[in-house]
């Protein structure tokens, strides 16, 4: 007699249940409503539309929950903050400054999104206009002339020393193709990444302070910002492709900010992705501003991260922004010395 099959619902809820996850510092029950936002997120991806992976961590306490935070999922354009990150690593290693032009070729144009796909061949943006499009547009023709100049495996290798053992970018940024599988990332590294940034020791404070910057630009505001109160300081990425939505950032509550992934895919339609993650950003901002509140009233101590983030994410360093547009012994149009791109790094035509 054969094994009898469950449900395809019930795997799914079962599934969802074994990889729903909350940490404490000493692996003790969820204090407070962060127990309701743990049961609440757990609940909701019962009933997602797709595939989903989520992570919420409280930066003030370094609490966190998540469901099926591990899961290696396509990352689409969130993909672009290891990039990014890549970038500030080699700023500032001074291989190059913010002033550096690089050339437009073929090769990086993707026609499918960004203001550069029509831009003529040749053409030259300082790197500070192309983290810019990167991050705020979206521009896929930007983040492919970064990673050309850094080197792709440059960018794996970062992630993997900053411990994302699920991240990965196996080719440039295509609207077409086997993008799903290229371009990989989990709930889990992206707020390892968020969480580094926030308390600005990704690189150094102020390669933290700036890519902080740079993301609360964010032109595309429709996942994580949209049920928040207006005002709310966001500094995120989102990434969309095909049945794909992703969004992840730093939520600026009050003085104590959390960093959040939702990552969402095999969607039924992209709309009900849109109401799911906006769903959990809604309740995560809900509960987290109960439980500080909470936190307090029970005085729940804040140890071992009070005080390190800050409100105010700008950069206040002069001097060492202007050393990041004028760095020393280092030619406008100088190759990097330290990670050139590897033979096979050159995007397909």
């Amino acid at each position: 007699m054969s094994a009898m099959r469950l449900p395809r619902r019930v795997f799914v809820a079962v599934a969802l249940l074994i990889f729903s996850a909350f940490t404490t510092r000493a692996d003790a029950a969820a204090p407070g409503p962060l127990g309701t936002l743990q049961t609440e997120l757990s609940t909701m991806s019962m009933h997602a539309p797709g595939n989903v992976g989520i992570m919420v961590e409280d930066l003030a306490t370094g609490l966190s929950t998540s469901v099926n935070a591990n899961a290696q999922m396509p990352a689409a354009s969130t993909i672009k903050i290891p990039v990014m990150v890549e970038v500030f690593k080699r700023l500032a290693h001074g291989d190059f400054d913010l002033n550096r032009k690089v050339t437009l070729q073929q090769s990086d144009r993707d026609w499918g999104w960004g203001d550069l796909s029509d831009a003529p061949r040749g053409s030259r943006y300082t790197v500070s206009r192309l983290l810019t499009l990167m991050i705020t547009e979206s521009d896929n023709t930007a983040t492919n002339m970064l990673i050309r100049l850094v080197g792709r495996r440059a960018i794996n290798y970062e992630m993997t020393d900053l411990g994302l053992t699920q991240t990965s970018l196996h080719d440039y940024i295509r609207s077409e193709g086997p993008i799903h599988y290229a371009l990989r990332s989990s709930a889990n590294d992206m707020v390892k990444l968020m969480t580094s940034m926030a308390r600005f020791q990704l690189i150094d404070e102020w390669s933290s302070r700036e890519m902080i910057s740079i993301m609360t630009g964010q032109h595309h505001n429709g996942l994580i910002p949209q049920p928040l109160p207006r005002g709310t300081t966001i500094a995120h990425k989102t990434g969309e492709l095909h049945d794909t939505l992703n969004d992840v950032g730093i939520v600026y509550l009050n003085s104590e900010p959390y960093a959040i992934a939702v990552m969402a895919t095999n969607l039924s339609t992209l709309e009900a992705g849109y109401h799911f993650i906006q769903g959990v950003s809604r309740i995560a901002y809900s509960e987290l501003a109960r439980f500080s509140v909470w936190r307090e009233a029970n005085d729940y101590a804040a140890t071992p991260f009070a005080g390190a983030p800050l409100t105010n994410p700008a950069s206040t360093d002069s001097e060492r922004d202007l050393q990041m547009w004028t760095p020393p012994n280092a030619p406008a149009d100088a190759l990097p010395v330290n990670a050139p791109p590897a033979a096979g790094d050159q995007p397909a035509t």
